[in-house]
């Protein structure tokens, strides 16, 4: 279900619970083995949003470098320095896709970035576009899930998650690993898909809004959602400094139109016939998405901090 959670438990999970996450991390990992190309293929390297000012008349050419802007306005809105003495020089990409943004940050800071991933074929392309564009020496990428990251506590300087956490089946735990590899006075940013908070006398979404989270959920091989208060919450039962959040669902409000243009255009349509039948499902809630957001109930969020020096 899309209810709201953000998968806190207190004691270990139980084999049913953990044959679900096996098989959430599958699909997910499965979802994007065959998805991915379709989208580089249209789309190019950056599988995220994009962020476009909101009274802009916003033409299809704008859309790629309006994901080059989500980068970049998330850095600032975080304060992530770019002098040489403050700026980042190790960073992980949590959910890294085909890479996009590890090697954005790795060029933009000249650092050292690792890319996460489920899937073996988004983390083979990341490292052949890496070394196709010279930076095979600065990134890497590897299959890995976020809730146990294969790196040693305190490695890096700035922790990045960009439209990953919607995937996390426990928000705890993630967040939690977040912070365990980010070094003292580290940057973490977090962006992505929440439902909307719940006023002080609700327990939950209304079943209508429920409705359209599970339908999305099915396709798109998400668990629970969490509000943007709920990651707030998490950050602050982990001490920690300088949080922050926002919701720029209004600055994101033209990407899935576009998304769903360029589907139906002729490449769109025989890339996705192509690439299988996890993609043509999620394509077919796309529309669903655009009434989330029309409707409320999807909120696109930035959740920032600072790990105590």
């Amino acid at each position: 279900m899309a209810t709201t959670a953000v998968g806190v438990s207190a004691v270990p999970m139980t084999a049913a619970e953990d044959e679900q996450q096996q098989k959430l991390k599958k699909g997910i990992a499965e979802f994007y083995d065959e998805s991915s190309g379709m989208w580089e293929n249209i789309w190019g390297e950056h599988m995220h949003h994009g962020f476009y000012n909101t009274d802009d008349v916003v033409q299809l050419s704008d859309h790629r470098s309006a994901q080059i802007r989500m980068i970049e306005q998330s850095l600032a809105f975080a304060s992530v320095p770019d002098d040489a003495d403050k700026k980042p020089r190790t960073i992980v990409d949590v959910g890294c896709g085909i890479g996009g943004s590890s090697r954005y940050l790795a060029r933009k800071y000249g650092a050292e970035c690792h890319g996460i991933t489920l899937s073996p074929v988004q983390a083979e392309r990341a490292q052949a576009l890496a070394a196709a564009q010279g930076l095979a020496d600065k990134v890497s990428f590897q299959v890995a899930d976020a809730l146990n990251q294969p790196f040693p506590d305190g490695k890096f300087d700035l922790v990045w998650s960009m439209e990953s956490g919607e995937h996390m089946p426990d928000k705890l735990k993630f967040v939690s690993e977040l912070v365990r590899v980010a070094a003292p006075g580290a940057t973490i940013i977090i962006v992505t898909w929440c439902h909307r908070d719940l006023s002080p006398d609700e327990k939950s979404l209304r079943p209508e809004e429920e409705k359209i989270l599970n339908k999305i959920c099915s396709s798109f091989y998400l668990p629970a959602w969490c509000s943007t208060a709920d990651y707030v919450k998490l950050l602050e039962s982990l001490s920690l400094q300088d949080i922050k959040a926002a919701d720029w669902s209004a600055n994101v409000a033209p990407f899935w139109p576009a998304v769903i243009k360029t589907a139906l255009s002729w490449k769109g349509i025989t890339s996705l016939l192509r690439s299988g039948w996890k993609s043509i499902r999620g394509a077919m809630v796309m529309p669903l998405m655009i009434e989330g957001f029309k409707k409320d109930v999807i909120k696109f969020s930035i959740i920032t901090c600072k790990k105590p020096e």
